[in-house]
């Protein structure tokens, strides 16, 4: 997988930018604020993802415009393709001349794997951004996994408002039978799923962390399931968390919120036996980042048969030279995306081509 081109406009504070990357790595340079991050974040949107950094559409637009249109040719399933996006409010997309219903529908059609300075939350920050890394990750493996996620959302939305009801209204508890019964369908095949995706983590994640501490650490990755169960048989899994739930009622009706479910689910980030939150040191939090980020783009190729392309923001400042080079040395046939402030840090190491941009244009 690959990007032919990208083509974007009025996006931020990208005025206009048209590029044809190499299809092996592509060094974006300039100083900070200028729109490296940006271009990025454009290419990363065609994943079907939302961005990595803001929470609304609207934030995405230029000051004082109307819309912003991105543009993306690529190379992906055998074939050449492109992809439209409209930003207004919302985004609107096209591929291959055909509209889309929303853009959750790229979903599996171009896969990318991004790394920003805010990835270190997963490390550093609560269990709410490791669980949004799986369920990112597994979103763009398996198109189905999304749609579970979403119904899984809803449905937890509409018991938890039936809890805060049922103070009112004691004739609602009979039906928390039925809801039950439905959260805990969806339930399991994502707990089946993320249990499956983080064994295959961990051990890509060893191999890769032990090659950037040079053999001396090792970095162990698991699925912390909050009702103790670590199966990943779907059915097994639904029975246990439907009875988990039914036990946990007066819990739930007197919090007003359902305490049992992934939504409380956590993984384990460990360096030589010690929680990496804890006691790891800022390069050991950054290297576990990055380990994870590159062992995501493995399991894609291992999936899909495709690489990704992979973007990464910012990646080099804060790693020494044998850390840079093995990453470096491990994005052999992948289009890689890096933004820096010095190309020479990454050019050193391999052949490519690099874009200066100043003021959300190339120079």
């Amino acid at each position: 997988m690959k990007v032919d081109r990208l083509s974007v406009i009025d996006y931020r504070n990208i005025d206009y930018i048209e590029i044809a990357p190499s299809e092996n790595v592509n060094v974006i340079f300039g100083e900070n604020a200028q729109g490296k991050t940006n271009l990025l974040e454009s290419i990363w949107l065609f994943t079907g993802c939302k961005s990595f950094r803001s929470k609304k559409d609207s934030e995405l637009l230029g000051f004082g415009k109307n819309f912003a249109k991105n543009e993306i040719d690529f190379f992906a399933k055998g074939r050449e393709q492109t992809a439209t996006m409209i930003i207004e409010k919302k985004r609107s997309i096209t591929k291959n001349g055909v509209d889309l219903k929303s853009p959750a529908e790229m979903i599996g059609e171009f896969n990318a794997v991004i790394f920003s300075p805010s990835h270190l939350s997963l490390i550093q920050e609560g269990p709410v951004n490791r669980r949004k890394f799986l369920d990112t990750a597994l979103c763009q493996l398996k198109p189905s996994y999304a749609r579970v996620l979403a119904k899984y959302n809803r449905t937890l939305e509409q018991r938890n408002a039936l809890l805060k009801d049922i103070q009112f209204h004691s004739e609602l508890y009979d039906t928390l039978d039925v809801w039950d019964d439905r959260l805990s369908s969806y339930a399991s095949a994502i707990v089946s799923e993320r249990i499956k995706y983080t064994r295959l983590l961990s051990e890509s994640c060893e191999e890769i962390y032990t090659g950037l501490s040079d053999g001396k650490e090792k970095l162990e990755i698991q699925y912390v399931n909050n009702t103790g169960l670590y199966n990943d048989d779907i059915y097994e899994i639904k029975d246990f968390l439907f009875e988990r739930l039914r036990q946990n009622r007066r819990e739930d009706i007197f919090n007003k919120i359902t305490s049992i479910g992934p939504q409380r689910d956590d993984i384990d980030i460990k360096i030589n036996s010690l929680l990496a939150r804890k006691f790891g040191s800022q390069g050991q939090q950054r290297s576990c980042a990055l380990a994870m980020k590159l062992s995501e783009a493995n399991i894609i190729k291992d999936v899909t048969g495709e690489e990704p392309v992979i973007l990464l923001d910012d990646v080099m400042s804060e790693l020494d030279v044998n850390r840079q080079d093995y990453i470096l040395n491990h994005l052999n046939s992948r289009q890689v995306f890096i933004t820096c402030c010095d190309p020479a840090t990454v050019l050193r190491m391999c052949e490519g081509k690099t874009f200066h941009i100043e003021k959300g244009r190339l120079i």
